[in-house]
């Protein structure tokens, strides 16, 4: 086996947004891992998929069947021309180019002891209950990590038994929690007080340290201490009495502690089970359907088949074998009073013959994530059960499907839903935005459904990105050979593979106003959905917007490390798609903050970021302007030229010449930046100083800085240089260089850099005393930078535009080096490069597990839609958490209803005013406002195009419009013409007497 450590030097950038989830050290206990999957029928391939992509060690495939036509319905490495080879046989080789690190073979013996021992987890997915206790007591016995998991129809099971001690290393995925300290109290106990206005958010037991304290300094880097928690910002410490002082600052963290579970053998859980629910009537449908599990395994074994599709007699002797069990027993032991639910078992019963793309999505994304736990101690492990059913996807009339034996890949689906289903699916035509690891996902689940597989139906799916090298590790759809393709077109190609008559059209525009002359009016009047597997809040925000424009049902989803979501929006059923707010989305640091009194990384890595820009892209592109428009200040208010000059002061006044030139000039700004500017400060605010309020300056948040001495034999000190350099050479087109040797000696015989704070610029001790300095611009600087520029006889420079993952640019190397010898200015903890990478360019942590399991999510709300379901109870909005376990299914909210006298409407209403017919004139904005009052009994005082005002009962000036037609009245208004082939205009409308927060419906002018 190669070295590990090489193998994730070399594999970084594949991995990097699953590391961000998992961290070096678990990554390299999986790398070790050995594990089996028994069954590779939909849900076994699922498992194996996600551990595959994630890079488990070793991969074993054990199964001894052949594949059949049931197989086909969710077993997506699996063809046609496969049946009668056997399952695991057939699957390797496409499992083998998902990741070639992990090394996959196949097994089809019996389970035995000398088999069982060579692994570290086992899992079994296709299996009977006798098998089950078999290698259950095996694996036991043995410390092998062992699971259940088994899908019947739209019901799942998954069982976990880790062995009677596992310890988890590492429980939860956040960062540990630390809060600033506003005073401790010398006693027994001592009390904490924390600074954060919203408590301090720590419990009972929780054990912490601490650091950066000044005065009791006893406390620092000490050896983990538990907590009583007294109320929202106070803690109790344990003893402090003897320890010094404290005067100020100082930060409170919480320490992970390994935990250590105990779980129970499947043959003592199966009459005792600890079931995960998220409410106690989840608790009971969960023990029901446990129950029904066990029955149904009952009548396997004395019938030999499973209970017939929709077949009312088999059901119900399968009721009867659930009523016979014994009782179950609680957590205190006693036998639980409990009436079974017949139905719930019944409808169970009749259609576990199924098999279904989007439930073994979500419990083979469940079960991969409970065998990665087991392999690295990393997150909260399942205790010991847990149930997922999504019958509401039936019929809502109860309405038996009908069905007949077809011999066709889909025979698993139309076992649950019926025939004329399975060709409704055939027909839809759905549009999907974004092909990145959901969307992957989201067409797999597609090609297994046969959405859009039959004629005049079809799937549109449009991404402009192209395949990296860190998606191979989480959107399966691509293999290495797709690096730089379009991911949108790769993705097709391969779900094309997967169901041949799959009709897939990929695009590779961005969706959003640009293309709107793509998707318009023709293009959505076609479609029967939409599917946003999109990152961002934004683009989720413009794509729901558009649905509720053309009347489309939206699928949404979105993950986030072990997080996820999944929701569904139907027009006029449920609440649209509704953006966080934006503070939310984005943290907004006070400049103030981020200048003078950073208290945490993430602080001094935006003052990096700042640097960047105003160092290395914007004089460029400043200094290009002037170039192109010597003019262009002269146009501009006082505050901003000042602010453009200022900015590009540092390119104008003194341009390099030649690469010694930009290494003095990085001298200089390493001087200025981590010496001279932290001098000035202590000026303004000494150590010492207190404030008005008798509290000293320099505490709470505010950290005393300290001024750094260069030193030549510090890699950070040289890193800052070098990338500094190299990037201002860059940017004045001049040649860089590399070598670190030569560059120490070239620094050793620059002179000393004297002393010099920049002219012009105060320190301000919040950000509204930055804001009134602002505005007191002084016109002397501003024409001193004038003149300056004017001397400017440069050609156009090189900004450098911000590229987190091209390890050669220097970008990255500048933001570490400056972020980290700021934060050593201020006593902050720096952070590597992974991190600041991470916190730095916004990545969003993600893993293979978590993506499966909220496209299969997705895929259950596809199926409602496409049967029609007309209830908000039968929907779902869903949410999930794979490190705690958690996963809760929600009915998603109806749409706020708004009253305006009689009229009743929501957001997904509108107003609409036909177009003239054949011959007929077009209207007046006379006959528009009557038509308004007589069709919808509005009494209109105001209408507007977008923001233009075409009409006001207050104004003079809109008197003579009425005699106009009301396309005359846009173009007077705008001075624009309707767009060519312009279908309608879209118009906001006041009314009389309305309510402030009354919003009426959009008023939908037909042109033609």
């Amino acid at each position: 086996m190669k070295n590990l450590k090489t193998y994730l030097d070399i594999n970084e950038q594949q991995y990097s947004r699953q590391l961000y989830v998992l961290g070096t050290d678990a990554m390299r206990r999986l790398r070790e891992s050995s594990m089996l999957v028994s069954g590779l029928k939909g849900l076994g391939i699922e498992i194996a998929k996600n551990l595959t992509l994630t890079g488990v060690g070793r991969l074993t495939l054990h199964d001894p069947r052949p594949t059949c036509w049931m197989d086909l319905a969710s077993q997506f490495f699996l063809s046609e021309k496969d049946r009668g080879q056997n399952r695991a046989a057939a699957s390797l080789p496409h499992l083998a180019q998902l990741n070639r690190d992990v090394r996959i073979n196949t097994y089809d013996g019996p389970l035995t002891e000398t088999v069982l021992q060579g692994f570290q987890v086992v899992v079994l997915t296709d299996s009977t209950l006798e098998e089950q206790l078999q290698v259950g007591n095996l694996c036991h016995q043995l410390g092998v990590h062992f699971l259940v998991a088994s899908t019947q129809g739209l019901v799942g099971q998954l069982f976990c038994d880790f062995g009677e001690k596992f310890t988890i290393l590492d429980p939860s995925e956040a960062e540990p929690p630390g809060k600033s300290i506003q005073h401790i109290s010398q006693g027994s106990p001592g009390i904490l007080t924390v600074l954060e206005e919203n408590g301090h958010q720590f419990q009972d037991g929780d054990w912490v340290t601490f650091s950066d304290i000044e005065g009791m300094t006893e406390l620092n880097d000490c050896s983990p201490r538990p907590i009583r928690v007294r109320d929202k910002w106070t803690l109790e410490i344990g003893n402090t009495a003897d320890f010094s002082q404290y005067l100020r600052s100082g930060v409170i963290t919480k320490v992970k502690k390994p935990e250590t579970r105990s779980y129970e053998a499947l043959s003592l859980s199966l009459c005792q089970p600890r079931i995960m629910a998220a409410s106690q009537q989840g608790k009971q449908r969960a023990r029901c359907l446990h129950r029904a599990f066990q029955a149904l395994h009952k009548y396997q074994a004395q019938v030999g088949r499973l209970p017939r599709p929709w077949h009312l007699g088999d059901a119900n002797e399968l009721v009867v074998l659930a009523q016979d069990l014994e009782p179950l027993q609680g957590d205190d032991g006693k036998k639980l009073d409990e009436p079974l639910d017949e139905a719930l078992v019944r409808e169970f019963a009749m259609t576990s013959s199924g098999d279904l793309s989007p439930i073994n999505s979500v419990l083979g994304g469940l079960a991969a994530q409970e065998m990665l736990k087991a392999a690295s101690g990393k997150f909260m492990p399942l205790d010991q059960w847990l149930y997922f059913d999504a019958l509401e996807c039936l019929p809502e009339d109860g309405k038996p499907p009908l069905r007949s034996e077809r011999n066709c890949r889909y025979d698993g689906q139309i076992a649950v839903f019926g025939d004329d289903f399975q060709k409704k699916l055939g027909k839809q035509r759905y549009f999907l935005v974004g092909a990145g690891a959901i969307g992957c996902e989201l067409l797999k689940i597609f090609a297994m459904l046969g959405l859009g597989a039959e004629q005049d139906g079809g799937i549109t799916v449009t991404d402009m990105d192209t395949v990296e090298l860190s998606n191979l590790s989480r959107q399966f759809l691509f293999r290495s050979q797709d690096l730089n393709k379009s991911k949108s077109e790769a993705a097709a190609l391969a779900v094309r593979r997967m169901n041949p008559m799959l009709s897939v059209t990929p695009h590779t525009y961005e969706v959003g106003p640009d293309s709107e002359c793509i998707y318009g009016d023709d293009f959505f009047s076609k479609l029967d959905g939409v599917a946003a597997a999109v990152d961002s809040f934004h683009a989720r925000d413009y794509v729901s917007k558009r649905c509720v424009y053309y009347q489309k049902p939206m699928l949404e989803s979105g993950t986030q490390g072990t997080r996820g979501s999944a929701a569904i929006f139907v027009p006029s059923l449920t609440q649209p798609y509704s953006m966080p707010p934006e503070d939310d989305i984005k943290t907004v640091y006070p400049l103030c903050t981020l200048r003078h009194f950073p208290s945490t990384i993430e602080h001094t890595l935006q003052w990096a970021r700042n640097e960047f820009e105003g160092l290395f892209r914007l004089p460029a592109e400043m200094i290009n302007h002037y170039v192109q428009e010597p003019d262009f200040l002269e146009r501009m208010e006082g505050p901003q030229a000042l602010d453009y000059l200022k900015t590009a002061s540092t390119s104008f006044l003194t341009p390099p010449q030649c690469w010694q030139d930009c290494l003095a000039w990085a001298r200089g700004r390493w001087q200025h930046c981590f010496h001279d500017s932290i001098t000035e400060l202590l000026k303004y605010f000494p150590p010492d100083k207190v404030t008005e309020e008798g509290v000293l300056f320099w505490s709470g948040t505010k950290r005393c800085p300290q001024p750094l001495e260069f030193d030549l034999s510090r890699d950070t000190h040289l890193d800052y240089i070098l990338a500094a350099a190299n990037l201002y050479a860059k940017t004045h087109k001049l040649p860089g260089s590399r070598d670190r040797d030569k560059l120490c000696v070239m620094l050793q015989k620059l002179p000393e850099p004297v002393f010099q704070l920049q002219a012009h610029t105060p320190i301000f001790s919040n950000d509204r005393e930055l804001e009134q300095a602002s505005a007191k611009w002084g016109p002397t600087h501003l024409q001193e930078l004038h003149s300056g520029l004017e001397k400017w006889t440069g050609t156009s420079l090189e900004p450098q535009l911000f590229e987190k993952d091209d390890d050669s640019n220097f970008h990255m190397d500048f933001i570490v080096a400056a972020s980290n010898l700021r934060a050593e200015n201020y006593g902050i903890p720096p952070a590597d490069r992974s991190k600041s990478k991470k916190i730095v360019g916004d990545i969003i942590p993600a893993i293979a597990t978590t993506t499966a399991i909220v496209a299969g999510l997705v895929g259950l709300e596809l199926y409602k839609i496409v049967m029609g379901h007309q209830q908000l109870s039968s929907y779902r909005h869903s949410s999930l958490n794979l490190a705690e376990p958690y996963l809760c299914r929600l009915i998603p909210k109806a749409p706020c209803v708004q009253q305006y006298r009689d009229m009743r409407w929501t957001c997904w209403d509108r107003l609409t005013v036909p177009a003239p017919g054949p011959g007929q004139p077009e209207m007046t904005l006379k006959d528009l406002l009557a038509y308004l009052q007589e069709n919808y009994n509005l009494p209109v005082t105001r209408l507007l195009l977008d923001s233009h005002l075409l009409y006001s009962r207050r104004s003079s000036e809109s008197q003579p419009k009425l005699q106009l037609r009301v396309t005359e009245v846009v173009r007077q208004v705008t001075r624009k013409e309707p767009k060519l082939g312009q279908k309608e205009l879209v118009l906001t409308i006041n009314c009389e007497e309305e309510e402030e927060d009354t919003t009426f419906p959009p008023l939908h002018y037909r042109l033609c």
